[in-house]
């Protein structure tokens, strides 16, 4: 005899849309403050501090925002596994996180540094802003896909 394991998400009207809420602010914190940091690199705003000292200043925002977004993710996903793993666009959107995170950490924070070309710069923040867009896309497009 089979016995269904019920998920204590799916056991009240208020957790997952609380839950989602909290997502969707962890996104907010990370990439609202990832944004920021791109559109200096771009040389748009907040050209009172250096590309370094804005990024410096928002990393505990965005480290914040990260963790609220990757614990909340997760927890989302278990309230229904076979409508996101099965779904093409969840697959990209978690591509292009994996992509952007590790961006973030790596290319993107050697051009916070001084020293970096404008050109880099630019190039950097652009492709930033690419797949940081393409996450929030997926998220959106899960719903309609």
């Amino acid at each position: 005899m089979f016995l269904a394991i019920e998920n204590p998400l799916n056991s009240s009207e208020l957790i997952f849309p609380t839950l989602e809420c909290m997502h969707i602010l962890g996104f907010a914190f990370s990439v609202g403050t990832i944004a920021i940091v791109d559109f200096r690199l771009l040389g748009l705003g907040m050209r009172h501090q250096t590309v370094g000292e804005v990024a410096s200043d928002l990393a505990p925002w965005t480290l914040i925002g990260l963790a609220l977004m990757l614990t909340s993710g997760p927890l989302l996903f278990s309230s229904d596994p076979d409508m996101y793993y099965l779904n093409w666009v969840f697959d990209l959107k978690m591509v292009l996180l994996l992509l952007a995170i590790v961006f973030h950490y790596t290319i993107h924070r050697r051009a916070t540094m001084p020293g970096t070309s404008a050109l880099r710069s630019k190039v950097v923040a652009s492709i930033s802003i690419a797949l940081w867009v393409g996450v929030i896309f997926g998220g959106i497009f899960l719903a309609f896909i």
